[in-house]
């Protein structure tokens, strides 16, 4: 049972924004917060790639090499999780109505989780063991000190299927990263060579009842206000996602991990009943739109389509693991890239709306609420649309180069796939902050606001003149 955490104005002032400009909720937190994570996404799918690059030729016959597992992790953490964790403290104080308990908290949070997921990827690719503990051990900070924040805008009870779906991430994230500290802790177990059914158990969990749920959290508050859609009536496929998810990987995960394939096939049922009552809610959303087609709903649709391949692929693994085992790993390896495409795909799409309001926020406060036209400032003043258009193509084209890549071991498409995927971070976070920070920067914004204040200043010095005259 949840518990209400006292609300008081110290709380807010620790976990909120003190500064924001008006309109923007009480308890969302400085723009810092969320724009470090995702900066520092950007810069994981950067080192992503490049590790797909340098792994290519090996990740074309053996997916678990320590190359690939490297590169793995700098996708999983570095740029999934940092992505999703960024989302959360966001989000989470907008969807609860109440702040983070420390803003404070969230930067070492930032902090541990950053330097916790480049230490497992580097230690894993130089097979540095000490690298790799620091990794595990910074990365239970970053776990204690996440829930120790979270804890008290996700105790406000009766907020819908957000609000249960993030409580049930929270849980996912904690099982998906104790499971790798255990690897990490025992070292005796030569964890760099798991068997495939422990490894599949894992990224099960992380996948989805970690950074799957959390995006199908998230998304049923997202997709009213990005889509301008009203939904009529009831909407249950919301509720049935946020509890069939995690259902199902509580059954699939533990039938893989013990090898239980009746338990495994249930799970994995019930999960495909959660996944498709997201895409369910999806197509309703999509359905009752206001908003005319956009970029944002190629990023999603896309998005949704890398999931159903992901299916697909894992299903057709199974089915040829059986007659060709090299083969059918190639499959399960191609599925892997194609879910976590799910995430990504999704992840640069909403960054492109979520981004600049964020940073619009932040420049009001500073005064700042023009465009260089002079007119008001918009979310869309704050990057070009025609260089979202190519992180769209090249995130799209990278994923589909992977997948081909390790379904069908091409090394020259994993090479390429990775090249693709550098280039999608760097794109982004040039597109996402170039504008921003010049117009922080650039005197004329300032001079704009401050000609406004003082014409502002002026007329009412003669209104009052006038009226004692």
């Amino acid at each position: 049972m949840a518990v209400d955490i006292p609300w008081s104005p110290g709380n807010q002032l620790a976990g909120s924004w003190k500064g924001r400009p008006a309109g923007v909720p009480s308890g969302v937190p400085p723009p810092s917060v969320p724009v470090s994570f995702l900066a520092a996404g950007c810069l994981g799918l950067i080192g992503c790639g490049a590790a797909l690059v340098w792994a290519g030729s090996t990740g074309a016959t053996d997916p678990t090499a320590d190359r690939v597992v490297a590169a793995a992790h700098l996708g999983v953490l570095a740029t999934l999780s940092m992505g999703v964790l960024g989302a959360m403290h966001q989000f989470t104080p907008v969807i609860t109505q109440r702040p983070l308990r420390s803003v404070r908290l969230a930067g070492a949070t930032f902090l541990s989780w950053f330097a916790a997921s480049w230490c497992l990827s580097l230690g894993v690719a130089t097979q540095q063991e000490s690298v790799v503990e620091s990794g595990g051990a910074l990365a239970t900070l970053a776990i204690v000190l996440l829930v120790v924040n979270l804890s008290a805008p996700l105790a406000a009870r009766g907020k819908g299927p957000p609000v249960t779906g993030l409580r049930f991430a929270l849980g996912g994230f904690v099982i998906t990263a104790c499971f790798g500290v255990t690897y990490v802790a025992d070292r005796s177990g030569d964890w760099f060579n798991l068997s495939g059914h422990i490894v599949l158990a894992h990224a099960v969990i992380g996948l989805f009842a970690w950074l799957g749920l959390t995006y199908v959290a998230v998304a049923e508050k997202l997709w009213p206000m990005f889509f301008l859609a009203h939904v009529p009536g009831r909407h249950r496929a919301g509720w049935i996602a946020v509890w069939a998810v995690p259902s199902g990987v509580a059954l699939l995960s533990p039938g893989l991990l013990f090898g239980v394939p009746a338990l495994a096939w249930c799970g994995a049922a019930v999960l495909g009943v959660g996944l498709g009552a997201h895409l369910t809610s999806l197509l309703i959303h999509i359905r009752h739109r206001r908003r005319k087609a956009d970029l944002h709903l190629a990023f999603v649709s896309t998005s949704a389509l890398w999931l159903v391949a992901g299916g697909g692929l894992a299903l057709a693994g199974v089915v040829v693991m059986s007659g060709s085992y090299h083969a059918g790993v190639m499959l399960v390896a191609s599925a892997v890239v194609a879910l976590a495409g799910w995430i990504l795909e999704a992840l640069v799409g909403h960054a492109h709306k979520v981004v600049p309001f964020i940073v619009w926020s932040a420049l009001r406060s500073r005064g700042v609420d023009k465009n260089r036209e002079g007119k008001p400032l918009m979310f869309a003043d704050l990057y070009r649309h025609e260089w979202a258009g190519i992180t769209y193509a090249l995130v799209s084209a990278g994923l589909a180069a992977l997948c081909i890549g390790f379904g069908a071991s091409l090394a020259w498409a994993l090479v390429l796939g990775g090249v693709l995927l550098s280039l999608t971070g760097i794109v982004l976070v040039v597109n996402l902050s170039v504008i921003p920070l010049r117009m922080r920067s650039n005197p004329w914004a300032r001079r704009v606001a401050a000609n406004e204040a003082t014409d502002a200043e002026s007329g009412e010095g003669l209104s009052t003149s006038s009226a004692g005259q």
